[in-house]
């Protein structure tokens, strides 16, 4: 085994994969890329209906909960993240959302850090190769393959077509001009396969003589000699190893798991270190804090379309007839993410942009990650693009095995209760016109006696699921609350950065895994000294 590097990245998820890349595109830079799991090995993560097979696999998954909490029913939320070479881009549901132009502009209110949407629209493009969608606002020569889905589902298009008859416009691009309207979502899928950050940048990069990629290490903390980050301890087969870089640490262990390895180096709030009996190195009380995510509600519908994936599950000759339209044709239901269509709308029209996302699955279950309906049914997911409720992370011991305690707050803010009430019923309004009114026999959940404030504030409340997009928790800026700088260093020691979700000041409007490889790659911009 080597110990020394020039560069150190601790997390081979969405991030790290990036940096990795970039990072050893120069042969004089040694890095070390040290992931928590093992290879992406599983053949389940690159079919793409497979995410639902890794749901719960703690063999690629962290099986993270949160803690119980009153806004929600008393209840431990499930906040699966992976465990695996591609992190959460190897087990999410390949939605290729990047967010609303003014979510960026907000990160660098004053278009001085070079965040600005203007400014990191070059990036996305830099990743992004594109099949379907060749203008300005995409790239067609990076890793990352975006694509648009062979086949449109029935259900699809008439999910498309009530949105445009209630009023809402046609979207034929989400990450385009414009995000409001009804349209059909791209993956990143490849060939029928999943486009992740480890297929997309590591594959190819991990035979460079420069790059070393351990597995299946887990790092317990940063070290430092007085405030300069010298390098990280982990385990390693029940076995302390230490690495040491001769630049920089660059953790990208996402948002749970960064501001838990600061806390546990020194760096976060102090009553929590003082708790613990952890020396102070930088007291950052925004370390853990800012902690955001999409909490939504999931309206359940069975339908006289027998061509879901519960229908097709449930039927022996359907099932291996979908197998082999896979397997030949690479179509069908295993090409599919976890969502087809969408629609971006504003609650209120006066609104400049959309705040709202009501999108479309193709099968039914009782919650995210359960089995089947026994009937043919499909889920409509409403969700508020910009939550105000917020939470916070603190570890749970000194122990890095142990996982950190959360406290999402979900639902807790009483902007967000009363407009995820107006936006299921806001939705329920769509589902009743044509032509997607004529597939559904009835809403079997809620329910139609589920009706007034009070029911839906109810239902949401002890039945609402969340999108699996935790971010915030290392906040960027230059308030007393951040962690890093603009340059993604953080406050109060040297040679430490953070480049994941969990630097992004505001939850992005949308899917979080495109946004994520756009900070990798500025980030690696940032520390080449190319910007």
């Amino acid at each position: 085994m080597d110990f020394n590097f020039d560069y150190i990245i601790v997390g081979a998820g969405s991030a790290g994969c990036v940096l990795a890349n970039r990072l050893s595109h120069d042969e004089n830079h040694s890095v070390l890329l040290i992931e928590s799991g093992g290879w992406d090995n599983n053949p389940w993560i690159h079919i793409p209906l497979g995410y639902g097979k890794h749901f719960d696999n703690p063999k690629v998954n962290w099986m993270y909960h949160s803690e119980p909490e009153q806004a929600t029913g008393g209840r431990k939320i499930f906040q699966p993240r992976g465990k695996v070479v591609g992190g959460s881009s190897s087990i999410n549901g390949l939605v290729y959302i990047r967010g609303q132009k003014q979510d960026f502009d907000l990160w660098d209110p004053e278009r001085r850090f070079g965040w600005d949407y203007n400014s990191i629209l070059p990036y996305f493009k830099k990743s992004e190769k594109n099949v379907d969608i060749q203008d300005q606002y995409h790239g067609s020569d990076g890793e990352l393959s975006v694509s648009s889905p062979k086949d449109l589902h029935p259900l699809a298009t008439s999910f498309v077509k009530a949105g445009l008859n209630m009023g809402y416009p046609l979207n034929r691009d989400f990450n385009g001009v414009t995000q409001e309207g009804f349209g059909h979502l791209q993956m990143t899928i490849k060939n029928g396969l999943r486009s992740s950050s480890s297929t997309a940048f590591l594959r190819a990069a991990k035979k460079r003589k420069n790059l070393k990629i351990y597995t299946n290490v887990l790092i317990s903390k940063v070290l430092f000699k007085n405030k300069d980050a010298i390098g990280v301890s982990g385990v390693r087969n029940g076995k302390e190893i230490n690495f040491y870089a001769n630049n920089e640490v660059i953790l990208c262990a996402g948002s749970f798991n960064s501001p838990k390895i600061l806390q546990l180096s020194g760096i976060g709030p102090k009553d929590i270190l003082d708790e613990f009996n952890i020396e102070n190195i930088s007291v950052l009380e925004g370390v853990g804090k800012n902690l955001q995510d999409h909490y939504n509600g999931r309206i359940v519908y069975k339908t006289s379309n027998q061509y879901t994936l519960n229908a097709v599950m449930k039927n022996k000759f359907k099932s291996i007839r979908e197998g082999l339209k896979y397997i030949f044709y690479r179509r069908g239901f295993l090409n599919m993410g976890s969502s087809v269509s969408a629609g971006f709308i504003k609650s209120k029209q006066l609104l400049s942009r959309p705040d709202l996302h009501i999108s479309l699955i193709l099968f039914s279950g009782d919650k995210a990650g359960t089995k089947l309906h026994p009937w043919s049914g499909f889920s409509i997911i409403v969700r508020l693009l910009r939550p105000k409720s917020v939470g916070s992370l603190r570890i749970r011991s000194i122990d890095p095995a142990d996982q950190p305690q959360i406290f999402m707050n979900y639902f807790n803010h009483k902007d967000d209760r009363k407009l995820l009430v107006q936006a299921i019923k806001i939705t329920r309004k769509i589902m009743k016109s044509d032509p997607i009114s004529n597939d559904i026999i009835e809403e079997h959940s809620p329910g139609n006696e589920i009706q007034s404030d009070a029911q839906i504030e109810q239902f949401l409340a002890t039945k609402g699921g969340i999108s699996y997009h935790p971010v915030g928790t290392c906040k960027m800026g230059v308030e007393d609350d951040c962690v890093v700088d603009y340059n993604l260093n953080v406050y109060g020691v040297k040679n430490l950065r953070v480049v994941d979700a969990s630097i992004m000041p505001n939850i992005t409007s949308g899917n979080t895994n495109a946004p994520v490889i756009m900070i990798a790659e500025k980030a690696a911009d940032i520390i080449l000294g190319k910007t």
